[in-house]
């Protein structure tokens, strides 16, 4: 085995091949003086393709001695070389001197059978010729030239040359030995390249077939848009065309592009001038408005959005925690599917703005749907786009303005949804709020399905008078009255701040005593949110911007108790028990209204007649069912104590509920109504200190009632020191404040005896009567 040593020069991208010819240009001062080493010392030079670039001397071991067959110098000191290969060889060492010097071995090729090296040739060069033909990429003198070449490995190596194009590739042509593996690398490849070729081809005649048929339609349609400028109707043209460019544009579904495309062409064959056209426009327009693909980023960040609802809103613990759960199992599962939450409250309690506060902090656009007195099913669902004037319901409506899928819809009001004998608005509500439906969601004027699974929907009502159908889709989180201490940290805190803001005042310019804004509450108000509180302090500050306006010297007003009557008149509610002491025959009741609780005031006389019930103050059916059953249980228990049944038949016995302009219904006065009938029959005076709420059974059992915090609250504010209410609602103390409870006793009672034991002045002694 001889081993020479020879100059060596790295080659980046390139693979030399024996018998071939190459240019390179050196700029390296390291690869200049190796190259000027090889010319002085007139001998032949190494040439070794990198494997990794980066990294240096990182090279094959199989490369190429090549002669230099011209040097040409530069006047910078770079290099132009035109070197020829000869011959393979091997590398073994390299050292570093005056130049890159190289340890060597030249490596023999195999020789074969002339029979089989010229099958070989044959099938190579056929096929490359064949390659050369489809794809148009090389001259056809490349494969006469060939032919002419008898050595195969000279064949071999050309055509790698121009058919591989990675240097891996090409340095394992050069490595192989076996002409019939090289061959076979060879053949493997330009049978992959003719199929790739033949796929080319392919897509190429669809391509042109498409190009002649637009070219067609093109020209068409350049007839007609002359013809209409000719006519005066080129902006109808223009139209068209924008139309279908936004067509393309909005990625909107299948379905609907179709639909579009249709719609379109139709428009096209249209006259300008007919409704039609322009019914027809408005329904493409309206479809590609529509936010098919478009959305907002959802945050998904608990710890912020409790930090929106905290600095947002005071109190609402238990709600607060309920809508952070809901959010943290949207986040968890990364879907929306789930129960569409309702909140239910009276009117002021924040109902709305928690629904803002959600999408602020989810980064959702907040849209407000008001279903209030809505009680056509088109409003939701839409009409059909034949009739006149036609639109999409309020849900695509909202979509369109809301320009995202991803929107929070809250559907405000959801319980005053109108229903007559033409259609019922609540059942179209139905697919909308089922997330196994609305993915599908159906609006009668698009004709094609959108999908709502990406809308967040949140309801809020002011009752349980809700479709069943609706409320069995919806999880209820309930949002009872503020306690006045509530509504004053309210006030201070946000309402004040708010109301200093909107009307243009500063922080130094007013100050509002925390007595004033007791004050307001309890005699300028009456509600169980502070709509109407925020109302009174916007009409504070109103009329200090006006003092400080018309008064320059004045810097700061100051509201007390005291001056609060000079900005908010007379007050408008007085305590109920103020001067009061215990009457025959009047109770104090509680009630729940939509704006929260109050004190009901029950009357009662016993007159000269026949036994009859008079009942006045407006009373519903249920609450006069109620006063019946009251009046059979005071019968029995007053019989049962000795009164004579005959005072029953010779008198009549009158209830009134004041206040008669305010409709009155519901069976929670039954306790109290029992109590005032047996006082007007015994003459023996009621506490009026005792307010009580229960539903009365005929055995003189107390039952579960609703709305109970709320009349709780209602008889704190109006200075009750008892509160008489069942013992099944006893659960309900857990969410009373402790200040509350502190300040006013509550006795949960099972039966009416028990009432009347607390309840009135004296005990019933009637046996000797």
């Amino acid at each position: 085995m001889k081993i020479n040593k020879l100059p060596l020069l790295f080659l980046k991208n390139i693979v030399m091949f024996p018998n071939m010819i190459i240019t390179l240009f050196i700029t390296k001062k390291k690869f200049i003086k190796t190259a000027t080493y090889a010319m002085d010392k007139n001998i032949n030079i190494i040439l070794i393709a990198y494997k990794n670039y980066k990294e240096n001397y990182d090279t094959y071991k199989i490369g190429c001695i090549s002669k230099i067959i011209q040097f040409l110098k530069f006047p910078n000191g770079n290099l132009k070389l035109l070197i020829q290969g000869v011959k393979k060889i091997k590398i073994f060492k390299i050292k570093y001197k005056q130049s890159f010097l190289i340890n060597f071995l030249k490596i023999k090729e195999f020789k074969y059978n002339r029979k089989e090296i010229k099958t070989l040739r044959n099938s190579i060069l056929n096929k490359f010729e064949i390659y050369t033909k489809t794809s148009n990429k090389f001259y056809y003198k490349i494969t006469k030239s060939l032919k002419k070449i008898q050595s195969i490995n000279k064949i071999l190596f050309i055509i790698s040359y121009y058919l591989l194009f990675t240097i891996k590739e090409r340095q394992k042509i050069l490595e192989t030995l076996n002409i019939f593996r090289k061959t076979k690398i060879l053949l493997k490849k330009l049978n992959n390249e003719l199929s790739i070729l033949d796929y080319k081809k392919k897509i190429f005649n669809k391509i042109k077939r498409k190009m002649e048929k637009s070219q067609r339609e093109y020209y068409l349609n350049e007839q007609v848009r002359i013809i209409n400028e000719e006519l005066g109707n080129s902006n109808d043209i223009n139209d068209f065309y924008k139309l279908k460019k936004k067509i393309f544009s909005s990625k909107m579904s299948k379905e609907a592009f179709d639909k579009s495309i249709s719609e379109l062409e139709k428009l096209k064959l249209m006259p300008i001038m007919s409704s039609e056209s322009s019914v027809t426009k408005n329904y493409i327009e309206t479809l590609i408005s529509l936010p098919w693909n478009k959305k907002t980023i959802i945050n998904n960040d608990i710890l912020k959005v409790q930090e929106i609802l905290n600095s947002d809103h005071y109190g609402l613990k238990k709600i607060k925690e309920r809508i952070l759960e809901y959010l943290a199992v949207q986040k968890r599962i990364n879907n929306l599917k789930g129960p569409i939450l309702c909140f239910i409250g009276p009117p002021g309690v924040g109902k709305t703005s928690l629904g803002k506060s959600i999408a602020k902090a989810t980064n959702r656009n907040f849209i407000r749907i008001s279903l209030g007195g809505v009680h056509d099913e088109g409003e939701i669902r839409g009409h059909r786009k034949t009739y006149i004037g036609s639109m999409p319901g309020k849900i695509i409506q909202n979509l369109i303005k809301a320009k995202v899928n991803n929107p929070l819809f809250l559907l405000d009001e959801i319980d005053k949804l109108g229903i007559d004998f033409k259609s019922d608005p609540a059942s179209a509500l139905l697919e909308v709020l089922d997330s196994e439906q609305n993915n599908t969601f159906s609006d009668h004027y698009l004709e094609v399905d959108f999908d709502l699974s990406k809308v967040m929907f949140i309801a809020t009502a002011n009752t349980y008078n809700i479709h069943p159908a609706l409320l069995d889709r919806m999880e209820i989180i309930n949002l009872s009255s503020y306690t006045p201490e509530e509504k004053i940290k309210i006030a201070l805190n946000h309402l004040l701040p708010k109301q200093i803001k909107n009307n243009g005042l500063k922080n130094e310019e007013i100050k509002i005593f925390k007595s004033a804004i007791k004050k307001i509450i309890n005699f300028y108000i009456r509600e169980a949110g502070v709509r109407s509180l925020e109302k009174q302090i916007s009409k504070i500050c109103r009329k200090v911007v006006k003092i400080l306006t018309l008064n320059k010297k004045k810097k700061k007003i100051t509201i007390t108790n005291k001056n609060l009557k000079k900005f908010l008149g007379i007050p408008i509610f007085d305590k109920k028990l103020t001067n009061k002491k215990n009457q025959i025959g009047q109770i104090n009741g509680l009630a729940w209204t939509e704006i929260g609780g109050e004190l009901l005031t029950i009357e009662a006389v016993i007159l000269p007649g026949n036994g009859e019930i008079i009942t006045t103050g407006t009373l519903g059916k249920v609450m006069k069912e109620s006063i019946n059953t009251a009046y059979t249980v005071a019968q029995i228990i007053l019989l049962k104590k000795g009164i004579n049944k005959k005072i029953f038949k010779k008198n009549n016995l009158h209830i009134n509920i004041p206040e008669g302009g305010i409709p009155k219904d519901g069976p929670s006065a039954g306790i109290a109504i029992t109590v005032v009938i047996i006082s007007v029959f015994t003459n023996i005076p009621i506490n009026i200190n005792i307010a009580m709420t229960g539903e009365i059974t005929l055995r003189g059992e107390i039952l579960k009632i609703g709305g109970l915090k709320e009349k709780i609250f209602a008889a704190y504010q109006n200075k009750i020191k008892t509160v008489i209410i069942p013992k099944k609602n006893i659960k309900i103390l857990e969410k009373i404040s402790k200040k509350i409870k502190k300040k006013l006793k509550i006795l949960p009672i099972n039966y009416i005896e028990d009432v009347l034991k607390v309840s009135l002045e004296t005990e019933i002694n009637l046996l000797n009567k």
